[in-house]
């Protein structure tokens, strides 16, 4: 086998899965990171489907439950605290899923989980330095870093997140020439508080519906602080005059939209001035019809972004990684196979082992991205006092007859008739239950 270098840029989720697969086919790996250390930050995230059987193909579920959030469930409250409606967690392997998965972990710890499964001896981290600019040069890639370093690579994965920068510079653009991200008009705040877990409270997710349209979800994964979802329709026309990472102009707007809207939430947000975690997001997704162009290739959400709102974000980064590593490893194994007459194999292995990965793993992101960002009925609705209280009790009629709330939305395989490719580098002897 062709021992191949390759740069992944981004030590997230994505990239560290990628270099996971990769360091088991013997190729030259180095990631680097734009962030001092490893990022353990963000909040709770969780695998469903296709994702799952990844991490058990690569030997991590038992570290996975060590780590993972034991979240009981969804509880639905009004403006007093009352519960309205409750969705316990989903502790079975298949039919449909609850909102609560039986895989629920932090994004951090499972970031850390992932790292350290991947041998350092075989792969090189840099952090604190990213890619500045990069050029086709013969049969490399010439990549200089924002540290001033210069060298070659066979290939860069750009797993660098919904606003890459790799792929800006790679000028990939959908077919209809708009750029790569499609936001979906609303944000979302992610961030964490102090507050002591209560005499006899457990770990349940809690949702609350203001009026206004405007939506607040906390969670909790540890006994001295709740993690604080946020977003609503007012908040989009206000942040779009916010300059993008102006940290307190952000705060501000949530504090102005949110002040007042009942239950917990002007507390939540007296906690949110002070929190040092806070991250605003625009929801959206990225479409491109290729992920690839000469040397480079996107990885994760920098290439497909499903949107936080389908849940499937984590497993799409899995699941892509390892379909790439997979395509990488069969074409190094079998050199010359797609060569042309006159071309050397050293040109060609890349673009065959790209095409492959777009491919096979196409079908999978577009079944997740069907459909999102077209206007639902939800869309439609006031959400006034009235409104309001004709969903609560809905939720609380669904919930008492324990009927499928979420089938359709969320199932042990949310993409069907797609399985994963079988790739004999990765054959360990895995038993799926």
């Amino acid at each position: 086998m062709k021992r191949s270098k390759v740069l992944i840029s981004g030590a997230g989720i994505a990239g560290n899965a990628l270099a996971f697969w990769l360091s088991k086919l013997g190729h030259e790996i180095t990631v680097i990171e734009r962030s001092p250390q490893l990022r353990t930050s963000g909040l709770q995230i969780d695998l469903r489907g296709h994702g799952i059987q990844l991490l058990r193909r690569m030997g991590l579920e038992s570290a996975f439950r060590a780590k993972a959030v034991p979240e009981l469930g969804m509880q639905v409250v009004d403006s007093a605290g009352r519960r309205q409606a409750f969705f316990p967690a989903t502790k079975t392997r298949s039919g449909a899923q609850s909102f609560t998965s039986d895989f629920e972990i932090m994004r951090g710890d499972l970031c850390r989980l992932l790292y350290d499964a991947i041998p350092k001896e075989r792969v090189k981290y840099i952090f604190g330095t990213s890619v500045e600019t990069f050029e086709e040069q013969g049969d490399a890639l010439q990549v200089r870093f924002t540290n001033g370093d210069v060298d070659e690579f066979d290939i860069l994965v750009g797993a660098d997140g919904l606003h890459s920068r790799t792929r800006a510079m790679m000028m990939l653009q959908g077919a209809d020439g708009k750029d790569a991200f499609r936001p979906l008009g609303e944000y979302t705040a992610y961030y964490t508080i102090p507050r002591p877990v209560a005499q006899g409270e457990e770990y349940v997710a809690t949702s609350y519906i203001a009026p206004g349209n405007r939506f607040v979800l906390t969670r909790r994964n540890d006994p001295n602080r709740i993690q604080v979802y946020m977003t609503g329709k007012a908040v989009t026309e206000r942040l779009d005059s916010v300059k993008r990472g102006d940290v307190r102009g952000e705060k501000k707007v949530f504090v102005d939209v949110f002040w007042g809207a009942g239950w917990e939430v002007d507390g939540i947000l007296q906690s949110l001035l002070e929190t040092d975690d806070f991250y605003c997001e625009s929801q959206g997704l990225v479409k491109l019809d290729s992920w690839h162009k000469g040397r480079v290739v996107l990885l994760g959400d920098a290439a497909c972004c499903p949107s936080a709102s389908t849940g499937m974000g984590t497993t799409s980064a899995m699941v892509g990684a390892y379909i790439l590593a997979g395509e990488i490893g069969r074409q190094l194994r079998s050199p010359g196979n797609q060569c042309q007459e006159g071309v050397t194999e050293a040109t060609v292995w890349h673009e065959a082992a790209f095409q492959a990965y777009d491919s096979k793993f196409r079908p999978f992101i577009d079944q997740i991205q069907k459909g999102v960002g077209e206007p639902s009925v939800f869309d439609k609705i006031p959400w006034s006092p009235l409104t309001i209280g004709a969903a609560h009790w809905v939720l609380w009629f669904v919930s008492c007859l324990r009927l499928d709330l979420f089938e359709g939305l969320l199932s042990d395989q949310p993409v069907k008739g797609w399985e994963l490719p079988e790739y004999e580098s990765f054959q360990t002897g895995h038993k799926e239950p």
